[in-house]
């Protein structure tokens, strides 16, 4: 009889990707680097368990918005007070914080619990293309830019 494989945090290996942002689409993008730190791609994969790995994203300042989101897309914030609410549209928002429509975008794919939270820890978006994880030698993954 054969018995199910169920993965634990002894037992999994934490690996390192690069994925260089310059010209991808953002929810292209968002979709990859989800899956990469859930641990969709491995043969291992366990809903349950940190299975993924630790990806950086570099030259996020240089993503693609098709049609006319740099205007139309907008991000909301609320301060919890009466008349609090601060909306940016994408082009504001990509000045101002250059990492954070990555961020944002990548966050929403993953679960909003305790593990979700693990995962999160495990993402670096760098808006240039150099971080200071070389000492870890993380392994180039290529998105498709259509």
């Amino acid at each position: 009889m054969n018995k199910t494989f169920m993965a634990n945090n002894q037992t999994m290996q934490h690996g390192w990707y690069v994925v260089d942002a310059a010209g991808v689409t953002l929810g292209r993008l968002a979709t990859v680097v989800a899956s990469l730190l859930r641990g969709k791609h491995k043969p291992t994969y366990t809903p349950h368990v940190n299975c993924g790995d630790n990806v950086i994203v570099i030259n996020a300042d240089k993503i693609k918005l098709t049609g006319n989101k740099w205007q139309d897309k907008l991000y909301h914030n609320h301060s919890e007070y009466n008349g609090g609410l601060r909306t940016l549209t994408a082009e504001t928002v990509m000045e101002k914080y250059p990492t954070r429509m990555v961020e944002h975008a990548i966050y929403g794919m993953l679960p909003h619990t305790k593990l979700g939270d693990q995962m999160r820890k495990q993402l670096y978006v760098y808006a240039s293309a150099t971080h200071p994880h070389a000492a870890q030698k993380p392994v180039e993954f290529v998105v498709k830019a259509e």
